[in-house]
């Protein structure tokens, strides 16, 4: 990416100017107090910025946690069969598995954005790791088929973590990078949580073989939950060592004028209201729930979908899980790239939205041809545009709501996706059960439609972009009067 290298060597030439021209101002008998106004002169337009080759550390340290924690939201759903067989539950019983992490954002995720708006980064990410953690060695401690409640809190524990991951990545992008690299950092930070999911449709499958001896499934069971355990604790250790809560100097105009805010100016509730007073980031909320609730079911179901018409074909219906994720994360991360070279919030947004309904269209009716191939392929196309839109979403939502908190946009976002998750899951799975998986998925192809719609009437209001450009216009109108007072004076010389 040569122009985020660039702009790590330009911030980094930055700061040596600044530092160089301190030593010469108090190397001209001023002392600091001249190189203090020596800096001044040259910040009356603009704060100091710089972009820290840290960030890339942080954003994939949170990457990593994300991804050990959306791995277990879609572990058992995957193999929904064989955790039915183990603990003598229903289906619906293991879709609580899946769905838990919806129910659980959202009466949390209003107090886990408030701490995050109080507190930072730090905090959130150090309970986030923690949380994951214990979550996953209370699954170490459920492998007996009569233990399926401590299975079952294992997973809410792990419900609570994601919680306190969901709105980083917006945030951590707008902290730590710059404004031409903000949506890619966005992509990054979701593609961990992409990656997560891709890794959980796959190694379920080959980890946990669909056998009848009760005592080799434990084994096999255990195996994976303590692999998980394991990764999770070391990269708990690594958060709470490495972990940072924002760089000394912002990478942005817009972060420093976020920063100059004083604390006693913000109120939490007031902002929520704003929020929910801005038409255009209401409409996007409802397609954001929209989109990403039927992400979230077609997940789900995926397992009772493939096995519906391929008997036995497990594995596959992992393998063709993690193609839907793995295409998204090609998705997400090229609609990152194209939104920071481009600005085209809305644009970019709508075409995504219109080809995810059409992708779903498809892998719907080509779902039963009896063709793996087909349906590998239909799932790549599905997973390219819907998962692809996740990224978007965010960084759409943080542009037409600056200068509010990105946690608490994020944080709505997120709410309204568990709420039309839970809802779509529901009646997805009941309308399978009825009619069949071609009526299950039209259900979503009729709401992914009306969110389509809707979003062509999203306003394209890009705050974060405006408050950037005007003092970058400042900067710039200070410069041409600065050289046009050294040409008047020349002249008087002259003269």
């Amino acid at each position: 990416m040569p122009a985020e290298n660039g702009a790590v060597a330009d911030g980094e030439m930055k700061e040596d100017d600044e530092e160089q021209r301190d030593r010469e101002a108090e190397a001209g008998g001023g002392g600091p107090a001249a190189a203090a106004a020596a800096a001044a002169g040259t910040s009356r337009a603009e704060a100091a910025t710089r972009l820290y080759r840290r960030r890339w550390l942080i954003v994939l340290l949170f990457s990593s946690y994300s991804l050990c924690n959306s791995f277990q939201w879609i572990q058992y759903g995957i193999i929904n069969n064989i955790f039915m067989k183990f603990y003598g539950v229903d289906s619906f019983a293991i879709d609580w598995m899946s769905m838990i992490y919806m129910l659980t954002y959202i009466p949390c995720i209003f107090p886990v954005t408030w701490l995050l708006d109080k507190q930072g980064l730090r905090v959130v990410a150090l309970l986030a790791a923690a949380l994951n953690c214990t979550g996953t060695w209370i699954k170490v401690s459920s492998v007996r088929p009569d233990l399926f409640w401590v299975t079952a809190l294992g997973q809410f524990t792990c419900s609570l973590a994601q919680v306190f991951i969901l709105g980083m990545p917006s945030r951590i992008a707008s902290v730590w990078f710059g404004s031409h690299e903000v949506s890619t950092a966005c992509s990054i930070g979701v593609f961990g949580n992409q990656l997560g999911i891709a890794i959980g449709f796959l190694v379920p499958p080959m980890l946990v073989p669909n056998i009848d001896d009760m005592d080799q499934l434990a084994y096999h069971i255990s195996i994976m939950f303590y692999m998980t355990a394991g990764v999770a604790t070391f990269l708990f250790i690594l958060v709470v060592t490495v972990f940072e809560e924002q760089p000394a100097t912002p990478p942005t105009q817009a972060q420093a004028a976020a920063r100059s805010l004083c604390p006693e100016q913000y109120s939490y509730t007031a902002s929520i209201l704003r929020l929910l007073h801005n038409r255009p980031f209401v409409l996007l909320i409802v397609t954001y729930g929209l989109n990403v609730g039927c992400f979230y079911a077609v997940g789900t179901m995926l397992n009772r979908m493939i096995i519906e018409h391929y008997p036995g074909q497990e594995l596959n219906a992992g393998r063709i899980g993690l193609t839907i994720v793995i295409a998204g994360m090609f998705g997400s991360l090229l609609s990152g790239i194209w939104l920071d070279r481009t600005k085209t919030y809305k644009q970019t947004t709508l075409a995504v939205y219109l080809m995810s309904f059409v992708g779903m269209l498809v892998f719907t009716f080509t779902l039963d041809l009896g063709h793996l191939w087909v349906v590998f392929l239909t799932a790549a196309i599905l997973g390219f545009f819907m998962t692809g839109y996740l990224p978007l979403g965010f960084e759409f939502a943080v542009e037409m709501t600056y200068p509010e908190s990105e946690g608490t946009s994020s944080g709505l976002l997120n709410c309204s996706a568990q709420v039309f998750g839970i809802l779509f899951t529901i009646s997805q799975g009941k309308i399978i059960d009825s009619f069949g998986t071609r009526a299950g998925n039209m259900f979503l192809c009729v709401f992914l439609l009306i969110g389509t719609i809707i979003t062509g009437f999203i306003k394209s209001d890009l705050r974060r972009q405006q408050a950037n450009q005007q003092v970058n216009s400042a900067e710039l109108t200070n410069h041409v009067e600065g050289e046009a007072s050294l040409l008047t004076v020349l002249n008087k010389t002259d003269m």
